[in-house]
Order: C-alpha cells, then sequence, then structure tokens
C-alpha cells in the first residue's frame, strides 16, 4: 500500500536554484526560465528551510506569487534528520515538519519532500556505520510515523527520497520501507542520480539496469522524480552534463504508467532555461 501521483505531471525546479528571498522574485525566474512548477524551500521567503513559525504574511506572499506567475507548487521542502542520535534534534525536526504541514495544507502543496537522515551527527548527508543497523530502522519508523500523522491530519503525502548516505539509500530498502509502513500517505521520491551512485564508474549497461530495477521495484509508488546528473567522480552537474541515461529513465517510467512531476535540480541558474529545454525533449520522446 502506497501513494500515487500527489500532483499532475508537469516539468519543475527547485526554487532555491534562483537566487532572491522573496516569492515572486524566485518564481518569476522559474517562468522565465520555462517551467511548470517548482519544489519550493521557505528559504526562497527569507527563512529558514525548516522554520519553527511561518507567519500568514509569508503564506499570502507565496499564495500571491504562484497566482501572478502561474508557476504551481508541486512539493515542499521539509527533510530534516529523521535517525539523529539525540532525540532533542529529531523533535525539532518533526515540529518543524508540522509547521511545514499545516503551511502546505493553506497553499494547497500536495507534497512534501523527506529525506531519512543518518546517523552521522555532522551532516545528515553523510555516511555512519549505524545507518545500516537494526535500531537506526526502528528509529526511522518511529520518526516517519509520526510525520504520517501529521500528513493524515493535514491532507499531504510524504515523498521519501533514497540517498546514498542515509538509511534507506537504495530502491530495494525504498520498497521495504513503503511495505512495512503500509500507508497510502507515503510515496517515493525517484531520483536515478542518487541509486546509480555505486556504479558510477561501470558500464553504461550496469548503470541502465539499475535504473530500470529500481522504476520496476518502485513505479506503484513514485510521487516526484527528481532530475539531476553526475559525473564518473560523483560532481552533480545539470541533466545532460554527466553519466544518467535520461531516455531510459523516461521511457521506464512512461512504460510503467508513472506520470509523477518531474523537478530538475542540481544546477546554477545560469544553465536553468537549457536545462529546461533538454528536459523537455526527453520527455516528449519518451512518450
Amino acid at each position: 500500500m502506497c501513494a500515487r501521483e500527489s500532483a499532475r505531471a508537469s516539468l519543475g525546479i527547485f526554487a532555491r536554484t534562483f537566487p532572491g528571498s522573496a516569492p515572486g522574485t524566485v518564481l518569476s525566474q522559474a517562468r522565465d526560465a520555462g517551467y511548470d512548477s517548482v519544489q519550493y524551500n521557505m528559504a526562497c521567503s527569507g527563512l529558514a528551510s525548516l522554520p519553527s513559525v511561518i507567519a500568514p504574511e509569508a503564506i499570502s506572499e507565496i499564495r500571491n506569487a504562484t497566482r501572478d506567475t502561474g508557476v504551481g507548487i508541486a512539493a515542499l521542502s521539509a527533510t530534516y534528520n529523521m535517525v539523529h542520535p539525540d532525540a532533542a534534534v529529531r523533535a525539532a525536526g518533526h515540529q518543524s515538519l508540522a509547521v511545514l504541514a499545516a503551511s502546505a495544507h493553506t497553499l494547497k502543496i500536495p507534497l512534501l519532500t523527506l529525506c531519512t537522515g543518518s546517523r552521522n551527527t555532522a551532516d545528515q548527508w553523510a555516511p555512519h556505520p549505524e545507518n545500516s543497523s537494526a535500531a537506526s530502522w526502528r528509529e526511522l519508523l518511529e520518526s516517519m510515523s509520526r510525520a504520517i500523522k501529521l500528513a493524515e491530519q493535514h491532507d499531504l503525502v510524504l515523498g521519501v527520497e533514497p540517498e546514498p548516505s542515509n538509511v534507506v539509500a537504495s530502491a530495494i530498502l525504498a520498497r521495504r520501507l513503503i511495505n512495512e509502513l503500509a500507508s497510502a500517505r507515503v510515496g517515493i521520491i525517484l531520483d536515478v542520480a542518487n541509486l546509480i551512485e555505486p556504479v558510477l564508474t561501470d558500464s553504461a549497461a550496469a548503470r541502465g539496469d539499475v535504473i530500470a530495477r529500481a522504476v520496476d521495484e518502485l513505479a506503484d509508488c513514485i510521487v516526484l522524480v527528481h532530475a539531476k546528473d553526475r559525473r564518473a567522480d560523483g560532481t552533480v552537474v545539470a541533466p545532460g552534463d554527466g553519466l544518467v541515461d535520461f531516455d531510459l529513465c523516461f521511457t521506464a517510467l512512461s512504460s510503467s504508467g508513472v506520470s509523477a512531476p518531474v523537478i530538475t535540480h542540481g544546477l546554477g541558474a545560469a544553465n536553468a532555461a537549457r536545462t529546461c529545454l533538454f528536459l523537455r525533449e526527453k520527455l516528449a520522446s519518451s512518450r
């Protein structure tokens, strides 16, 4: 049991790709670069990404910006370290998640984005030997259960992104999480540039196999697709500048009936328009 399609299929971009701390400024740049939507981050409203409070005026500014620019918000960034060893740190993250969930409901943003975190206390994107432990998995399930209650309260979907250095680091672990949570409020964010990281220096066929297997494993649970690229040394680059086979990825998604929004990131504002054209071409040819 899992969530499916939190928003209409569209092509969007991380709002934080663009400079500015006012939603109108940021969304105007996304529109001018050719995007339908964004994954919004409260930093684009001059707040912390995980704010303790969001004033009504900030909500109004976001609503007005979406209306004036015609750019939708496919998702709201809400990632915190769900398995941090310090319970107080986890509690603070959950409190910010509650604030973001309430705001997303008000703004009719259907999806909150999450990653599962790391036992590494210095960096939630860094590995730690305990990430694969049974204790970390139990902690993750507890954090996710609390998040699901918020999603139910505010009529939202939670999108969980597998990350190489997090507890959920692969498509297989993502499927396990979906199966164990058994909630229609939880889906998966597919970013194949994350999943191919262990085989970046292998053959194109090996990378393609990882992509195909991931789509096959998770197709019924994909609520958002992230589109970034990687070079062989792991460096994140704009789509088309690395090793990700977007023809294979988008064709596999289309053949599996996945029509979730596509959100690009890992690029600078100067490359936004070029990337939009590249991804639209790849999406069109996959249908």
